[in-house]
């Protein structure tokens, strides 16, 4: 009975590792490859925008992102620009106030209570139709928020998420290369979800929603995940849009996008709590398949290989298990030289390591969730620089 036991966690837990990286991306290849609805159509008289950016002792960055945004194609009387400043005390915000001749407004949080605190001051200064929002350190092509905005055209489409792209520093290469192949399949992945029925979550440095969809954050909020799922509550939809680009610097070295994505599975895993009837599949099927695949069971991936390693030793005295036990170790040996070289060497190498990391990440995030360790506040892991749209390196960015 318990051999029998130890071999149903066994192909569970490896059946659902397989669903996760391979099912599920095999399901969109054959029934998502064409977009659900007509293609967004320019409006006329464009929408009324609100850029609210989040910023947190960014002086080294934030001049070039308020001349990036000044320069956007998008109607200058339509287009309201806020910094949310929470509390920085690092010259930030008299580099804002000295852009306020040139209509850049300065929403300043006078204690530090976090990104999603600030956006709700922001929000209140906020007067247009549509609100996009952005971080610091995020450069955006000219016709990003035209981009954008064309799709709120169709009035079932609550939120629109757009393509940020890395660039990368000559002393990140290991971590932007791998952050980079990651995000290219993150990146289909998003477009196939948008054509299949809703794509799963924002991204911070470009994303919008209607002015009257917003919600309140609470502080322990992530705005990019909580956003995006109380629109689909309401019965709304969520488009990518590939064409709508920005550019980041990608954020440095294993140890900070570690810490980076311990807190991002933490708040993400409880926007999913506070937005629990996204989880009823007959409240939009098609974006619960997705919501489940690409979020839930990924980050419950670290659980599903801690099962397959424990049930398949358990099982070693079957030469047919024994075989997934020997494959297990060196995978995971080689992760560990990862570890030892610091995420540096060929990719065979480093891809293990990465993909531990990521899960390893997953599953401290959420273990803090689980006991309410939330924190409100977070400090940049990216270096003091700020990409240019013509050095784009591989595709995008967030979304564990």
């Amino acid at each position: 009975m318990i051999q029998i036991l130890v071999r149903l966690v066994f192909w569970i837990s490896g059946g659902l590792l397989v669903y996760v990286y391979f099912g599920f991306p095999l399901f969109l290849f054959f029934f998502a490859g064409r977009k659900r609805g007509q293609a967004p159509r320019a409006e006329k008289s464009l929408p009324p925008v609100s850029l609210l950016i989040s910023a947190y002792n960014e002086s080294a960055v934030i001049q070039q992102k308020l001349v990036n945004s000044l320069a956007l194609d998008y109607p200058a009387d339509l287009l309201q620009i806020i910094v949310v400043s929470d509390s920085s005390d690092d010259g930030t915000d008299d580099i804002v106030k000295s852009f306020a001749a040139r209509r850049i407004e300065l929403v300043r949080q006078m204690e530090r209570n976090g990104k999603a605190a600030g956006l709700n001051l922001g929000f209140q200064e906020a007067r247009g139709e549509i609100l996009v929002f952005s971080d610091a350190n995020a450069i955006y092509q000219p016709d990003a928020i035209r981009h954008l905005v064309a799709h709120f055209s169709d009035p079932k489409v609550g939120y629109a998420v757009g393509s940020a792209r890395y660039v990368d520093s000559e002393d990140q290469v290991s971590s932007a290369d791998s952050e980079g192949l990651y995000w290219k399949f993150e990146t289909w992945v998003k477009e196939r979800e948008s054509n299949f029925g809703s794509v799963v979550g924002g991204d911070g440095a470009l994303y919008a929603i209607r002015r009257h969809l917003y919600e309140p954050l609470r502080p322990t909020d992530i705005n990019d995940l909580l956003h995006p799922l109380q629109i689909i509550v309401k019965g709304y939809r969520g488009v990518y849009e590939p064409s709508a680009i920005c550019y980041e610097t990608a954020g440095g070295s294993f140890e900070k996008e570690f810490r980076r994505k311990v807190r991002i599975v933490s708040r993400s895993f409880n926007a999913v709590r506070r937005a629990w009837p996204v989880l009823l599949p007959w409240n939009q099927f098609r974006h619960w398949l997705c919501l489940l695949s690409h979020k839930i069971l990924r980050w419950a991936a670290p659980f599903f290989m801690l099962l397959l390693a424990v049930s398949s030793a358990l099982l070693w005295a079957n030469p047919f298990y024994r075989v997934f036990v020997v494959l297990q170790a060196l995978f995971y040996g080689l992760a560990l030289i990862g570890w030892f070289t610091k995420g540096k060497g060929p990719r065979f190498i480093y891809l293990p390591y990465y993909f531990c990391v990521v899960n390893l990440a997953s599953f401290l995030g959420l273990m803090k969730s689980f006991g309410g360790s939330l924190s409100s506040t977070w400090q940049t892991v990216r270096h003091d620089e700020v990409p240019t749209a013509s050095a784009a390196g591989p595709v995008a960015r967030r979304g564990l």
